[in-house]
């Protein structure tokens, strides 16, 4: 099996938004969750546009200082960015490299602290 369909499958699965990012700022995927959570911007047709433009200028500029501290080392590759408290979530940057540790991309993580209490293993 291909691995990168797996990847998107991994990244599909996930009911945390995930918005992935060129290092142009170029919105080039968006997981299920994140197309439903930013339908008001326009979801789908968010892809191929600028994450900039969904952002004000002080924000912006957090994220052109978020990504030149990943370029500066591959050592760098998480930031916090953001507490959400009303959904209980840490918001984070994080870098995407290649092979070679080469800066290819950003994202948007969200962790959310709730607790899952669902029953283990319940298969419903």
């Amino acid at each position: 099996m291909e691995l990168s369909l797996l990847f998107k499958s991994v990244l599909d699965s996930d009911y945390a938004p995930i918005v992935l990012c060129s290092l142009d700022h170029e919105i080039v995927y968006m997981n299920p969750s994140a197309v439903e959570r930013y339908k008001k911007r326009g979801g789908s047709a968010l892809i191929g546009s600028s994450l900039l433009d969904c952002h004000n200028e002080e924000s912006n500029e957090k994220i052109r200082q978020v990504v030149e501290w990943f370029r500066a080392s591959a050592e760098n590759n998480r930031v916090y960015t953001f507490y959400n408290e009303k959904e209980n979530k840490d918001v984070y940057m994080v870098a995407l490299r290649d092979d070679d540790g080469v800066l290819i991309g950003y994202y948007e993580k969200h962790e959310y602290r709730d607790r899952d209490n669902g029953e283990f293993y319940q298969m419903k």
